[in-house]
């Protein structure tokens, strides 16, 4: 695939960039764009002429905020026949980020919400600028990421952080994610070009196969969970047929307070 409409690729030296170029939907996924992400992410991941790879956003707002709840071409979460993983490989997508053979940095500016902050969860590593902003909103939207989102979350921040990112949908700062080693620097935005190609640069110069092992062998320790959330998916898949799950979209349309108390068991 080069017909890219929904992201941007680009190689520099032996960098490649991955830019989801959506910033009129604060770079939010519809499952287009996860297609061509998966795309890009192979091509880059098994270039042998690329030694890493820059996962980013278009625009100065966000990285990514997930799902995009308003549309409704294709499938995707407007859509309630082919809403959240029904209608987009995700699962494939933080597949992917894992599998690749070349360390992925996330570069984020702005917001990383619901499903951009699992992406920055994933990525090897997060270099973030002094605007963004990190946090989960998926218990009030009726969803959830039951594998790589919470469970490896778990490792990077630990359990009760990240039972509270989850639970709360609270936001945090670049400089609370990185207290809480979600992130592994964070720089002024004028700076946040510069320093993630120092990064790269510095990458570049490794090994490419002892790199590989290396993430291989850090994989290893947490693909369990790559089983647990393929099982779970399909749970959630139930889930979004469900008129609790469409709350969160059906309030969010009416602009309104989701009403999930007439759910409790």
């Amino acid at each position: 695939m080069s017909d890219y409409q929904d992201i941007l690729y680009t190689v520099e030296g032996r960098t490649a960039t991955i830019t989801i170029n959506r910033p009129q939907k604060y770079n939010a996924f519809r499952p287009r764009t996860v297609v061509e992400l998966i795309d890009a992410f192979q091509k880059a991941g098994w270039d042998r002429d690329v030694g890493s790879i820059v996962f980013t956003g278009a625009g100065g707002k966000a990285f990514c905020t997930g799902g995009d709840q308003s549309d409704h071409e294709g499938g995707t979460y407007g859509n309630n026949d082919a809403r959240g993983a029904v209608g987009m490989p995700v699962e494939e997508l933080h597949s992917v980020l894992r599998d690749v053979p070349k360390p992925v940095i996330a570069k984020v500016r702005g917001y990383a919400i619901g499903g951009g902050n699992v992406f920055c969860t994933i990525c090897d590593l997060t270099i973030a600028s002094e605007n963004a902003i990190f946090g989960q909103v998926g218990p009030k939207m009726g969803s959830v990421d039951p594998g790589f989102g919470t469970a490896y979350l778990a490792r990077v921040v630990g359990e009760k952080k990240a039972r509270e990112m989850w639970y709360l949908c609270k936001r945090y700062s670049a400089q609370e994610a990185l207290a809480m080693g979600l992130v592994n620097a964070v720089v002024p935005d004028a700076e946040l070009d510069a320093e993630v190609q120092r990064w790269c640069e510095e990458l570049n110069k490794r090994s490419p196969t002892a790199i590989a092992l290396a993430k291989k062998s850090f994989n290893a320790d947490s693909e369990s969970i790559r089983g647990v959330g393929q099982l779970a998916m399909q749970a959630m898949r139930l889930y979004y047929f469900t008129e609790e799950s469409q709350e969160g979209v059906k309030a969010l349309n009416e602009k309104r307070e989701p009403d999930f108390m007439k759910f409790h068991r």
